[in-house]
């Protein structure tokens, strides 16, 4: 299972958001193109649907592909009363035939995305990643050459973590701390929650390029 949050952040406050997140992090970043592919099964394959996503690295000398299957979200009165999100996922490395695979299986293409950005990775009392990305459709199939913007001026970060049922807790409590240093410049929430940009970015943001992120805490 995974810890989830997500917001969004103004273009011109991107470049403030990486000096942020290169001193709390302490490493440097990696850069992001991924080509996501989201398909759903056919009637062939049961009444109830399922959706996977095959993940194509475009950074590597040689694309590399990973299958991703997101589940259901932790329910109940705990699940509640915290502020991320936890849900099940599994995910697995792939050969560059497996979309051809799941074509072979039932699957239909549902839509396809392009991301470009960058991530950190890091260790902070859980193994968070955190991605900054734009987000892109194809106008044509496979066409991540002519990809369009669907999120114009906005991009999208993602604070995530892997989990398991004995120690989500501790996962979700890293992820929220951390989520509070980037308070300032976003807000992060649960996905699907939309809670639009802070006020405070503008002032944040000034701060940051005036200091050039300050020390690594």
């Amino acid at each position: 299972m995974e810890c989830v949050v997500q917001g969004i952040i103004e273009m011109q406050y991107v470049e403030a958001l990486e000096i942020l997140l290169q001193g709390l992090c302490g490493v440097h970043k990696e850069l992001l193109r991924v080509h996501e592919i989201c398909l759903k099964s056919g009637p062939n394959l049961g009444f109830v649907a399922s959706e996977v996503k095959l993940l194509c690295d475009l950074e590597q000398p040689e694309p590399t592909w990973t299958v991703k299957h997101v589940g259901g979200a932790m329910r109940g009165a705990g699940a509640e009363q915290i502020s991320v999100l936890v849900r099940s996922m599994v995910e697995s490395k792939a050969s560059k035939n497996v979309l051809r695979l799941f074509y072979a299986l039932g699957y239909k293409l549902d839509h396809e995305l392009l991301r470009v950005g960058f991530t950190f990775c890091f260790q902070r009392g859980a193994q968070i990643t955190v991605t900054v990305s734009s987000v892109s459709k194809m106008l044509k199939l496979h066409a991540t050459d002519d990809a369009v913007s669907v999120t114009p001026g906005i991009q999208l970060v993602e604070v995530t973590a892997p989990a398991t049922s004995e120690n989500y807790n501790e996962v979700v409590a890293a992820v929220s701390s951390f989520c509070e240093y980037l308070a300032p410049l976003l807000h992060l929430s649960k996905p699907g929650v939309s809670t639009g940009v802070v006020p405070t970015a503008a002032a944040a943001a000034a701060s940051l390029m005036s200091d050039g992120g300050g020390t690594t805490l």
